[in-house]
């Protein structure tokens, strides 16, 4: 499966944006997607996730409350908004798949790196002060 994200960019504190990440190669309605984000010098870390059929969704604590993840199974696309943007949200943000399927992984929704085993090249956001 191919990621290719889009949508990042340069915004104020207080701002928003939107992430899309287009998917192509594969079945993509039948796996969890999500987003993780790495600042210079940081470890990768957890974003957000939408299982398979967009009915979960969980958020990292940093971005909780101020992030919505959503797909559109019949597009191949998983978008995530970013709203009320602070300075330390700067990272670039890669889309990843989930390394199984819904039909192996039954009910579990990965949250961890290792849970995924495609990403994307990225997309930069930079929130200035």
């Amino acid at each position: 499966m191919q990621l290719v994200e889009s949508g990042g960019g340069m915004v104020q504190a207080g701002g928003s944006l939107r992430l899309s990440c287009a998917a192509s190669g594969g079945t993509f309605s039948t796996y969890t997607m999500g987003w993780s984000r790495q600042a210079p010098g940081s470890e990768r870390e957890f974003v957000a996730v939408i299982n398979w059929n967009g009915l979960r969704t969980y958020y990292g604590d940093s971005v909780n409350g101020r992030s919505t993840i959503t797909r559109d199974n019949a597009k191949n696309t998983v978008s995530l908004e970013l709203t009320s943007l602070k300075p330390w949200d700067t990272a670039v943000y890669y889309c990843a798949m989930d390394r199984f399927p819904q039909s192996v992984r039954k009910t579990v929704v990965p949250t961890a790196k290792e849970g995924f085993g495609s990403w994307g090249q990225g997309t930069q956001v930079t929130v200035s002060s």
